[in-house]
């Protein structure tokens, strides 16, 4: 989209949350209402003036209309950081001590535990001695002990990854999911590695390569061995369900369709529970299936997954982040449909669920600024929601 729809689109939506008309904003900046409509509409490029004059008529600033939602969790910020000085020398570790492997693997399903509910400023906290001692751990054992440490290090790569990622951080999200390959090869699974492919999706999602990122996601799919554990027919399932989104978000129904039958397939073998870091099962493949009918947007599989979603939702066993990403779906399909208030009720479900998890996801913050510009920020329930997420 060119820089100045995109503007236009923060313009109009500040406009909307100041619950301004364009009539008062011409009257408090002096900009001219024809002017005010060229420049929400993307047709003009404001001034340095003219946008400074814009920022302080709609109580913002300069700087956050051209960059977009600012940042909101200060906690995660000031431990990325860390974050990067923990990765920094990874096959040169410091010296330093090294717990029992006990002790690492609750360390790791903490981890863990914070990231698949949302918990996004203890795990910043927590991750980067995590990953120093990992690290550490990894250069000096040997044998099977060394295969389960790197299982472990994949694991905390990913929690790391999962913070980087959701804030903004893509080129060092690119870069812990370089480790969690690396670090996955020396763990010897299959499976594990089917894991870090799942995650690598994140850096085509980020550079909008979808087609290279349904590729990839193939590719590990072929380089699979026979599925005998029940570890690995749930990595594949993911894997495919995965592929079903990306395909969605392509348009491409045939190969999402595909991708969601042979999940279906792999699914019923497996209980729903985490994977390796991943949820898989039943639960999970009918949240996979409402998100492809909102990124295909095809008006057939939208109406079949809101009468799912009536007879429906997702168990509280669920973990907390998986259960959002399912409101925030159907908030984006009740929108497809037109369907407003219920789109607001859904995405109020959805952070009353896992809040930080919503306060930091760009389809929400997306889906509110539209809402907030069609409702021309009459609605003070959906401005509260979007001064929340920094949607403008």
């Amino acid at each position: 989209m060119p820089s100045a729809v995109l503007l236009g689109y923060r313009i109009a939506t500040a406009r909307a949350l100041a619950g301004l008309t364009r009539s008062q904003v011409s009257e408090a900046s002096g900009v001219s209402v024809s002017m005010l409509r060229k420049l929400e509409s993307g047709e003009r490029s404001p001034s340095d003036a003219v946008l400074d004059v814009l920022a302080e008529t709609l109580g913002t600033t300069a700087d956050e209309l051209l960059g977009g939602p600012g940042r909101t969790d200060s906690r995660v910020h000031r431990a990325i950081p860390a974050v990067q000085s923990a990765i920094a020398t990874y096959d040169l570790p410091d010296d330093g001590p090294i717990r029992p492997t006990e002790a690492l693997i609750l360390g790791v399903d903490e981890l863990t535990h914070h990231r698949v509910n949302s918990r996004y400023g203890q795990l910043a906290e927590q991750v980067p001695p995590l990953l120093e001692e990992l690290f550490r751990a990894l250069d000096t054992a040997t044998g099977g002990h060394r295969r389960r440490v790197a299982h472990l290090l994949t694991l905390a790569l990913r929690a790391a990854d999962a913070v980087a990622y959701k804030f903004g951080y893509t080129d060092l999200s690119a870069r812990l999911i370089g480790l969690m390959h690396w670090a996955a090869d020396f763990a010897e699974d299959p499976a594990l590695l089917a894991a870090a492919a799942y995650v690598r999706i994140e850096i085509y999602f980020a550079s909008d390569r979808l087609s290279q990122g349904l590729r990839s996601v193939e590719t590990a799919l072929d380089a699979m061995p026979p599925l005998n554990t029940v570890t690995q027919v749930a990595s594949a399932a993911a894997l495919h369900m995965r592929a079903a989104v990306v395909a969605g978000r392509m348009r491409n129904a045939d190969q999402a369709r595909d991708h969601l039958s042979l999940a279906e397939l792999l699914v019923r073998q497996v209980p729903e529970r985490l994977y390796d870091g991943t949820a898989v099962g039943p639960d999970s493949l009918r949240i996979h299936q409402l998100a492809v009918a909102v990124e295909l947007a095809d008006p057939a599989d939208l109406d079949r997954a809101m009468a799912g979603a009536n007879r429906w939702e997702p168990p509280r066993t669920l973990a907390a982040e998986r259960r959002s990403h399912y409101y925030i779906d159907l908030g984006r399909a009740q929108m497809q449909l037109g369907q407003r208030e219920h789109a607001l009720e859904s995405l109020q479900v959805a952070r009353r669920i896992a809040p930080q998890h919503v306060r930091e996801h760009g389809q929400v913050r997306a889906q509110l600024a539209t809402m907030l510009r069609l409702s021309r920020g009459r609605n003070e329930e959906l401005r509260a929601f979007c001064r929340w997420t920094r949607a403008v």
